[in-house]
């Protein structure tokens, strides 16, 4: 007859995984994964800005700028081999391999993603990146040196009331501005609240 203790009911194996943090601790479970709406975002604002890009080089390059909205826009060629904004002119093979890293860590990143607000920030930001990206590779005077073709002046033509920009420019600026916004909100891309964290914490 064996003398060995029999097991307790009362004792639980060990799981082979930890936990997930956040709202999975809580026994709340998570939010599905949100990876098809960053490639979702970036792919449909992708394409609108190659299409514009391509419309306005067609169309306007070498003209007079065309005013809109009674002035509030006028659409324009230029050729900025600099950043968003016509800033870092002159830097353009080092920004474009700042937006290849750019888009490297939004899809590393993009596998955890469980908040929709995040997803559409982060998708937003890659398709701003992906579509200067593309201008850098494919235009003149060619690749990583190719010059980003901006066409929005605001309020007046030449970047005279603001600066001349693209709407790869403005997916990043929004993006990024959504992005900020829920981390002051606590709001975190894993779909768990920061905020809710620090008040049990207190």
């Amino acid at each position: 007859m064996s003398t060995d203790p029999s097991p307790s009911e009362s004792e639980v194996e060990p799981s082979a995984e930890p936990p997930e943090r956040g709202a999975a601790e809580e026994g709340t479970p998570l939010p599905k994964r949100r990876v098809w709406v960053v490639f979702a975002v970036a792919a449909l604002l992708w394409a609108i800005d190659l299409i514009t890009k391509n419309l306005v080089v067609a169309n306007l390059e070498g003209k007079e700028p065309k005013p809109i909205l009674g002035g509030l826009i006028y659409l324009q060629v230029i050729r900025n081999p600099g950043a968003a904004f016509s800033m870092a002119t002159g830097m353009t093979w080092v920004l474009a391999l700042v937006a290849i890293g750019v888009v490297i860590a939004i899809v590393w990143i993009s596998r955890r993603l469980r908040s929709v607000g995040w997803a559409i920030g982060l998708g937003l930001v890659l398709a701003g990146a992906l579509g200067n990206l593309t201008d850098r590779f494919f235009r003149e005077p060619g690749p990583l040196r190719g010059h980003v073709v901006d066409f929005i002046s605001a309020f007046a033509p030449n970047g005279q009331g603001f600066a001349i920009f693209n709407i790869a420019d403005s997916a990043i600026c929004v993006g990024g501005a959504l992005i900020v916004l829920l981390s002051l909100l606590g709001k975190d891309y894993d779909g768990t609240s920061t905020r809710g964290k620090k008040k049990e914490d207190a």
